[in-house]
């Protein structure tokens, strides 16, 4: 049965009845209200009452950065008419950015979520500014931790960008969190963590999971920026418009000229117009998830355990198209956060398709929603190049490819290698042997970059991503029945191996005794499956090659 939902005013009671009436509706998105051309989908998105958890976009600039774009939603698709050759690089960095999801991605973005005001919290950096050891391009978690850590390392530190918030939810494992000194930025924390993929028997991760309060943790590194003295300047960085052996200027959209010694860019996966990627290898593939949370009359899920996956079939068939799964976070027995995730795509899975999946699912498990607080779009660029390391322009977070292309995580690897990146960059930059910094003419700044890039990008780092790139490769061929096998085996491997895989941090060595473990555990089939991929996928050969060469 397909699923609409009445449209009526904020706050009240919502009830289902047939989407084809909600397809007729001429109202106009509550995030957009002026200048859309509407169809099924934005009249969807129209349906549900306004999120009351934040208040729209809540500023003239904010919603001018949103009314740049100008965009057609139809019925099968979202096409965003941008300039790419203006606003992108090409059209890789266009699809990193969001391609034909575009508005959703900036809808997410801008989201005025009444956070601190970086202004009012970091010294501003001037026009005229003496040359600054770092510029950090890009204000979220990756750019601003680096900034902290790299500030801590005595260097002069300024980081540039447009002043936003945290909007998405992020999910963490407790311990890793409680590793960086974090716990206190979790607002909740569900002691066990399950999986399902068919039965309505749960695989037991034996792992407490934590959702971050997307407040507490922004101000939190932004006070670890203000005590390092890190500067600000907020303004959209156009290009790095020179570059020599003592360092670049960055050109800011407001015509301040700041010189640095080194530059890095955390902006994103967008970052082509600042960083050069290595050339070849598949093609982009993305992560995409809708997510809603609401208050709902009652909810079939324990308010005690978060639900990592859940891949049992409500959906009576996907039609041969890439499969999803339910994410589930509890915040109490009525109110809940619910995602509905594909893993991984190539063309991706739209925002539309999901959000049908999502609550087609949630009416059959006779699921009632009283109210909506708010939506979420993820997108995430997997398997991406990445970043040429010969380059003078360092790379952080996303813009350096450091999302794990078989989970799509990234935030907890950011924060961790913060310090050690951080470490290495100052290192990079000072003379030897003293251990003090010199002046930007007593080392070359490319070769202060090459050194930063071996500590970022190591051949081991590479022979890692080789095998995770394999990982992703199958996963995109796999239908759900075969989703569900590979799940299935990977959760019957020891813990620490599960638990490495999930967090990065198995060495190449780990990962060909992880390949072994595998291999016995499965079944035939997915046996064949991964002996077939080894030999004929160019991710096989690629990670043959890496292992053999490096």
């Amino acid at each position: 049965m397909d699923l609409d939902l009445n449209l009526r005013p904020l706050g009240t009671d919502m009830s289902c009845s047939p989407i084809k009436d909600l397809a007729r509706s001429s109202k106009c998105s509550g995030f957009n209200r002026k200048e859309c051309t509407l169809s099924f989908f934005s009249a969807k998105a129209s349906a549900l009452p306004r999120p009351k958890a934040y208040t729209g976009y809540g500023s003239r600039r904010r919603k001018a950065l949103l009314m740049n774009r100008t965009s057609t939603i139809t019925a099968a698709a979202t096409e965003t008419f941008v300039d790419i050759g203006k606003e992108f690089k090409d059209e890789v960095d266009f699809i990193k950015a969001g391609g034909s999801e575009l508005e959703f991605v900036q809808m997410q973005a801008l989201k005025d979520l009444q956070q601190l005001r970086m202004a009012d919290q970091l010294q501003p950096i001037q026009q005229g500014e003496d040359t600054l050891d770092l510029i950090v391009i890009g204000c979220g978690p990756a750019g601003l931790s680096l900034a902290a850590e790299a500030g801590k390392q005595g260097l002069t530190v300024g980081i540039i960008g447009p002043d936003l918030a945290f909007t998405n939810n992020y999910g963490v494992w407790e311990d890793e969190f409680t590793a960086l000194g974090l716990e206190n930025c979790i607002e909740h924390v569900w002691k066990e963590t399950v999986v399902y993929l068919e039965s309505n028997e749960p695989i037991h991760m034996g792992r407490a999971y934590g959702r971050v309060s997307r407040h507490k943790l922004r101000e939190e590194l932004l006070r670890r920026c203000a005590s390092a003295g890190v500067k600000y300047l907020e303004s959209k960085v156009e290009r790095i418009v020179q570059e020599t052996d003592r360092g670049s200027v960055v050109l800011c959209s407001n015509g301040m000229l700041l010189s640095c010694r080194l530059v890095t860019a955390a902006s994103g996966a967008a970052s082509g117009r600042f960083l050069h990627y290595e050339s070849g290898g598949p093609e982009i593939c993305v992560q995409t998830a809708y997510g809603i949370e609401v208050n709902v009359d009652s909810c079939p899920y324990d308010s005690r355990t978060m639900v990592f996956m859940d891949y049992r079939d409500y959906l009576g068939g996907s039609g041969g198209e890439p499969p999803s799964f339910l994410y589930v976070m509890p915040m109490s027995p009525t109110q809940v956060f619910f995602e509905e995730t594909c893993l991984a795509a190539r063309p991706l899975l739209s925002f539309e398709k999901l959000k049908e999946r999502l609550y087609t699912r949630l009416e059959k498990m006779n699921i009632k929603i009283t109210e909506v607080l708010e939506e979420e779009w993820s997108y995430i660029p997997v398997g991406v190049a990445i970043p040429d390391t010969t380059q003078q322009h360092l790379g952080f977070g996303a813009a350096a490819s450091m999302v794990h292309p078989a989970t799509g995580y990234s935030v907890v690897r950011s924060l961790s290698e913060a310090p050690s990146y951080a470490a290495a960059i100052a290192s990079a930059l000072r003379a030897k042997p003293s251990n003090q910094l010199v002046r930007i003419s007593s080392i070359s700044a490319k070769a202060a970059a090459l050194e930063a890039w071996s500590a970022l990008w190591p051949k081991e780092r590479k022979r890692q991503r080789a095998f995770f790139m394999f990982g992703l490769e199958l996963i995109l061929q796999l239908d759900v029945n075969g989703i569900r096998m590979f799940f299935n085996t990977f959760f019957q491997l020891p813990e620490w191996m599960w638990k490495g895989f999930l967090a990065a941090n198995l060495s190449s060595a780990e990962l060909i005794w992880f390949a072994i473990m595998t291999f016995i555990v499965a079944p035939n089939d997915l046996r064949y499956r991964l002996v077939r991929h080894l030999m004929v996928d160019p991710s096989g050969s690629n990670l043959i090659r890496m292992y053999t060469s490096l």
